[in-house]
């Protein structure tokens, strides 16, 4: 991360996505919580991780309110679920006023509904499949020779 600000983050979800960004944050010196309903997620969190853990359901007040989401920079929601991702980002959002917030969203659809609220949404299915499709029209010969299954 190129930032030389440093940013407090809160992301919810210690699962794939969220461990890395939270390592990857921490090593670059942010103030990072993470919050996952699931306490054998945080051992994805790395040894060097320097952030906090906050044990409990993301879209409950008292959870984020524990997490101080009140001083937050950012919020990423990267949950499993994501009408989850929505509801936490909406209340980061609307209710706590936190200056940027990121959600994952696997649905292309639902995409739009969280840019409508505000909220920056990341949708992998589209990325892999935008780079699939540009990878066709780069080197069409490559299906002919590669290999099938």
């Amino acid at each position: 991360m190129a930032s030389r600000e440093r940013l407090f983050t809160i992301i919810v979800g210690c699962g794939r996505l969220g461990s890395y960004l939270a390592n990857r944050m921490s090593h670059d010196g942010h103030h990072v919580v993470v919050i996952d309903i699931d306490e054998s997620a945080f051992d994805r969190l790395s040894a060097e991780y320097s952030g906090f853990r906050v044990e409990g359901d993301a879209t409950e007040f008292a959870v984020l309110t524990q997490a101080k989401i009140d001083d937050a920079d950012l919020v990423i929601a990267a949950a499993r679920e994501d009408n989850v991702n929505l509801m936490v980002a909406q209340i980061a959002r609307k209710l706590f006023h936190v200056p940027r917030v990121m959600a994952r969203v696997y649905d292309p659809q639902q995409a739009e509904i969280y840019r409508d609220f505000g909220i920056e949404a990341i949708c992998p299915t589209s990325i892999a499949g935008d780079v699939f499709l540009q990878s066709l029209v780069r080197s069409p010969a490559a299906n002919e020779e590669g290999t099938s299954q």
